[in-house]
């Protein structure tokens, strides 16, 4: 399952106020869920085993029944990708309240860890 896939389908369950989702594992889609968690917009990732079918089962963050993810911008996608240095992580962090996922050779992160390790990537989407 892609990137996008998992991100869209979280948008929609949190626009749509469910609680949970499962989702077909992958070890890309669970470290991105994993950044998500540290952020503050998931509460939870699982594993879940039925069979020889793995699936992650997450749980979506809400704050008095309004969830803590608001919108999400797709910036790579698998007909073009977007690379980016930690400069101009910089410049676009700076802006406003949006957060980047970035895919670096260190594991995927935010924007503000990939500054911090001056480290450039793959930019998957922002969030907010």
């Amino acid at each position: 399952m892609k990137v996008i896939d998992l991100i869209i389908r979280i948008k929609n369950a949190a626009k749509a106020q469910r609680r949970e989702i499962v989702l077909p594992f992958s070890n890309l889609n669970k470290e991105v869920a994993k950044v998500l968690v540290k952020e503050g917009f998931l509460v939870e990732i699982k594993e879940e085993k039925k069979g020889n079918i793995k699936n992650l089962k997450i749980e979506i963050a809400y704050d008095r029944r309004i969830s803590r993810l608001y919108d999400i911008s797709i910036i790579s996608k698998p007909s073009l990708k977007k690379y980016i240095n930690s400069k101009e992580i910089a410049k676009i962090e700076n802006r406003g309240k949006r957060t980047l996922i970035i895919s670096t050779s260190q594991g995927v992160m935010t924007g503000k860890e990939a500054i911090k390790k001056n480290l450039g990537g793959e930019v998957l989407f922002a969030i907010w």
